[in-house]
């Protein structure tokens, strides 16, 4: 069976992600869609986007971009995008290739990864995006603010997406699954004591990992 499979905030977390890989198994026509923020916080972000690079080879990879990994972006752009991402986490990513103040470190292929990302995905019955929406509004005319950097604690959308279509998202870390039938909230916190979930969004299989990579029974 061919699967589609969001996989919540990774949020540097190498560990976790490397058992919910092992967990979820990837096959060459599965489509994986990571939701974004796969940097900062964690203490290993170089780990994560090792990891992703190498599952675009087993699997058919959507990768989001969030809004952490548009400030890692963002940091090549001057000083004053530098000590914004460090002041949002991004001293812990940067500790991860070695160093907290030399962006030189980060290899090419991951600032190229990270500029591969998608602002969001559509299937026919889902709709992939970082954080949030704005019911109304056609997917290619929402701004970046909304997808990208709006949390589910300022705005919850009251209806579907117009497209008719289920939203899935991370972004606004959860206690467990938030699941309000048109959106799905996949962030639970996994480097703040919770998990890294996944799912199966046709069957409804979810996989999660806390950060020392056990799997929740």
């Amino acid at each position: 069976m061919i699967r589609t499979i969001a996989i919540g905030d990774i949020h540097g977390c190498s560990i976790a992600l490397e058992s919910l890989i092992n967990a979820i198994d990837p096959q060459p026509k599965d489509t994986i869609i990571p939701l974004g923020d796969y940097v900062d916080r964690g203490i290993d972000s170089k780990g994560v986007l090792d990891q992703l690079i190498k599952l675009g080879d087993r699997c058919h990879l959507v990768p989001i971009l969030g809004n952490h990994d548009q400030m890692m972006l963002h940091a090549k752009n001057g000083r004053s995008d530098f000590q914004f991402w460090l002041n949002c986490g991004g001293d812990a990513a940067l500790d991860s290739y070695g160093s907290s103040s030399q962006l030189d470190l980060i290899p090419s292929s991951h600032f190229r990864f990270l500029k591969s990302c998608h602002s969001y995905f559509e299937t026919e019955t889902h709709i992939f995006l970082h954080a949030n929406y704005k019911p109304d509004v056609p997917l290619e005319k929402q701004d970046d603010k909304t997808i990208r950097w709006l949390s589910l604690r300022d705005y919850v959308p009251r209806t579907r997406h117009c497209s008719g279509k289920t939203v899935v998202a991370g972004h606004t870390p959860q206690p467990e699954i938030l699941d309000l039938g048109f959106l799905i909230c996949l962030d639970t916190g996994v480097c703040d004591g919770g998990w890294l979930t996944a799912l199966d969004v046709e069957s409804g299989k979810v996989w999660q990992v806390n950060e020392a990579g056990e799997i929740r029974k």
